[in-house]
């Protein structure tokens, strides 16, 4: 009597085996299941495949503000337009699109003095030109500018870019599961049937150990390290088996 019938098999990761970048194999499970169809004997192995990857911020946003008082509206507007023309002429030599600089103005008297205050937000994709620009403004403007903290995130891109490489390397991690699988059982691995993600995690990295170093090593309190984004995923995949001996067309 025919009836279905099922092969598990466990494959470990090799001893010692390296993995590229920020990409992790987390381990496999495998099974070859032979199926009986009302046409034909269907036999294939399901496989899990696990990766990581890990993703800096690519972007980072500069507050940068002035402010004086003067008798009349024009002297203040005109003592505080000017220090924001540098600003802007600043960030536009550095290589900065108008559509990542945003400013903002607020007049307001107290007393017999007319006060300006202005904050211009940059958006860098470059973080070396980011530097460059806080310390031309520093240097030029000295005390009559604020330059603040930089906060850095990451753009929607990025984010979709991550989410789809973690996925696509947990495949991949998959199909050379699948492939030693096949191997073990004396079969050629087909091609695929089913792809299912079944789980996805992301987690934020904000205060990140410089591991491995001494105190001497340990970064400067005014610098700030990227953070990071790390995502998981976990996929499902199945794929036809064929015997070796099979003629192939």
């Amino acid at each position: 009597m025919d009836g279905q019938s099922r092969v598990f098999a466990a494959i470990l990761p090799a001893a010692g085996r390296e993995f590229d970048g920020n990409e992790k194999e987390q381990g496999l499970e495998a099974r070859a299941v032979t199926r009986q169809s009302p046409s034909n004997r269907v036999r294939e192995v399901q496989v899990t495949g696990t990766a990581e990857v890990c993703c800096r911020a690519d972007r980072v946003s500069v507050r940068v503000s002035v402010g004086n008082s003067k008798e009349s509206v024009n002297e203040v507007t005109n003592s505080v337009s000017r220090r924001l023309e540098y600003i802007l002429q600043a960030v536009r030599q550095h290589g900065v699109s108008d559509r990542d600089t945003s400013v903002r103005r607020f007049l307001h008297r107290e007393a017999d003095q007319y006060h300006m205050d202005a904050e211009v937000v940059v958006t860098f994709s470059d973080f070396e030109k980011m530097e460059q620009v806080c310390s031309v403004l520093l240097e030029k403007l000295d005390k009559s500018v604020s330059v603040g903290t930089p906060q850095f995130y990451h753009s929607a891109e990025c984010l979709s870019q991550m989410r789809q490489r973690v996925c696509v390397s947990a495949v991949e991690n998959a199909q050379q599961k699948a492939c030693e699988v096949s191997q073990l059982l004396g079969q050629t691995l087909g091609p695929p049937l089913l792809v299912r993600e079944e789980e996805t995690r992301e987690w934020r990295n904000e205060d990140e150990e410089v591991g491995g170093r001494g105190q001497s090593a340990a970064p400067l309190p005014h610098l700030h390290c990227t953070p990071t984004i790390t995502a998981s995923s976990r996929v499902s995949v199945s794929f036809s088996l064929r015997d070796r001996s099979r003629k192939k067309f």
